[in-house]
C-alpha cells in the first residue's frame, strides 16, 4: 500500500570524502552502463495538458464505478486490493496528475459534485485518454498502481518505479533501521567505508544507507554505497533515483549479477545489504496478480526452495566483508532465517559473530544478520 504524498525532496550528504576511492568510483555511474531511458514519474511530468471540469468529472466517475465493480472480487480470488483501496488510490493518482496550484480545489469539487462552471479547464501531467488507460490496466489488467503512477514512498524517500523493477516494500525498511540501530550504533567506523546494495532494484536500499551513513559520518569522511543489479532497467531507474537525490557522488552503480562487479573492493567493504529473490519457484504462480503477472520473475524467483540466491549471497559475504563488516539480507520467513543460520554455523563456521533473526513490522521472522569476525 502507498503512503501518502509527500511533496519534498530532501537528501543529506557529505560535502567532502577523504577514504580511498576505487578507480571505477571516479566515474560513478557511467552512461554506458545504462541501456535503458527510465519513464518520469507522473507527479514530475510537467502540467502540459488539459481538460474541461466536465471531462474530468465524466472520467473520474467512470473510475469510480470501475473501481466500486471489483467490491471485494479480488481479496477473494488471491488477496488483491478491495475497492475501498482502489478508490483511495484513484484519489491518489488524481493528486499526482492535476497541476499542484488548483489542485486542491479540483479535488474538492470532483469529491462534492459540484457542477459550477463546468468549461472551466484543468491542468493536467497526463492527457485524459491516458489516465482511461492506464485505469483500466489497473482495474482489468491488475497493473500494479505503482508502476500506473511511476513511483512508490519508501521510508522518506520517493522512488522511480517502472515494469522491470522490483517495488519496495515497506518491510524492506527494517533493512536500513539495521543498519543505523545495529550496525551504525555498534561499530561507528563502519559509516566511513564502502557498503554494498546487492540486487538494488529501484535504489531504496543504496540510497537510505548513503542517507544513513551521512548521518552517521564524523568529519568530512563519509561511507559510499556501491549498488549492483543485473537488469539493465533496474540499473538505469536506480541511477535515476539516485540523480534525483543528488548522491552520485556518494552512490555508484554497477550492472552485473550480485559479488561479480565487486571484485575491486573484495574483502574490503564494510556492509553487504541485499533483498535478493526469495520465493519458491512453485509458489510464483499463487502470488498476488500485481505482484507475480507485473513484477520481475527475476527478482522474484529464489529457485526450488527459495534459498538459491541467498546461499549465494552467504557464501560470498565471507569473503567480500572487512574485519568487523556487517551483513543483513532479507528472507521469505522463518524457515528461511533457520536454514540460512544453520548453514552459516555449519559451513562457515568461526566467519563470522552476532548473528541474529529479526522480525519485520508483522512481526514475522525476516532478516538473517551478523558480523564478520
Amino acid at each position: 500500500m502507498l503512503k501518502l504524498r509527500s511533496s519534498g525532496l530532501s537528501c543529506g550528504v557529505c560535502a567532502n570524502f577523504q577514504i580511498p576511492i576505487p578507480r571505477c568510483f571516479m566515474n560513478s555511474i557511467t552512461t554506458s552502463s545504462i541501456d535503458v531511458k527510465p519513464k518520469v514519474p507522473l507527479y514530475l511530468r510537467p502540467p502540459s495538458f488539459t481538460a474541461s471540469l466536465s471531462e474530468l468529472t465524466k472520467w473520474h466517475k467512470w473510475a469510480k464505478n470501475l473501481a466500486s465493480s471489483v467490491g471485494s472480487s479480488f481479496i477473494n480470488l488471491d488477496n488483491g486490493p478491495d475497492s475501498t483501496l482502489l478508490r483511495r488510490e484513484l484519489n491518489w493518482l488524481l493528486q499526482d496528475v492535476i497541476e499542484l496550484q488548483h489542485r486542491s480545489v479540483i479535488l474538492s469539487r470532483l469529491e462534492s459534485g459540484n457542477n459550477e462552471n463546468p468549461d472551466v479547464s484543468v491542468a493536467l501531467r497526463a492527457p485524459l485518454e491516458e489516465m482511461y488507460c492506464v485505469w483500466r490496466q489497473r482495474i482489468e489488467k491488475r497493473r500494479p498502481f505503482q508502476y500506473v503512477v511511476g513511483c512508490e514512498h519508501w521510508r522518506d524517500l520517493v522512488l522511480s518505479v517502472q515494469e522491470g523493477v522490483l517495488i519496495p516494500r515497506p518491510e524492506t525498511e527494517v533493512i536500513i533501521d539495521l543498519v543505523e540501530g545495529v550496525a551504525l550504533n555498534n561499530a561507528p567506523e563502519l559509516a566511513q567505508g564502502f557498503w554494498a546494495d546487492l540486487g538494488t532494484g529501484s535504489g531504496a536500499i543504496a540510497i537510505a544507507t548513503a542517507r544513513a551513513l551521512a548521518t552517521h559520518a564524523h568529519g568530512d569522511a563519509c561511507g559510499r554505497v556501491i549498488a549492483t543489479d543485473l537488469s539493465p532497467v533496474a540499473v538505469a531507474v536506480a541511477t535515476s533515483n539516485v540523480q534525483r537525490y543528488g548522491l552520485q557522488d556518494v552512490v555508484e552503480v554497477r550492472k552485473g549479477s550480485w559479488f561479480e562487479p565487486l571484485k575491486d573492493v573484495q574483502g574490503k567493504l564494510a556492509g553487504v545489504l541485499s533483498n535478493p529473490p526469495y520465493i519458491p519457484s512453485g509458489d510464483i504462480s499463487g502470488l498476488q496478480a500485481e505482484v507475480g503477472q507485473h513484477e520481475p520473475i527475476l527478482a522474484l524467483d529464489g529457485g526450488i526452495s527459495g534459498t538459491n540466491d541467498l546461499l549465494h549471497l552467504i557464501d560470498g559475504v565471507a569473503s567480500m566483508l572487512k574485519p568487523g563488516g556487517f551483513f543483513t539480507f532479507e528472507t521469505n520467513g522463518e524457515k528461511q532465517c533457520k536454514f540460512l543460520v544453520e548453514y552459516i554455523e555449519n559451513e562457515k563456521p568461526g566467519s563470522f559473530r552476532d548473528m541474529n533473526i529479526v522480525s519485520d513490522f508483522a512481526g514475522v521472522q525476516r532478516f538473517v544478520m551478523g558480523f564478520r569476525r
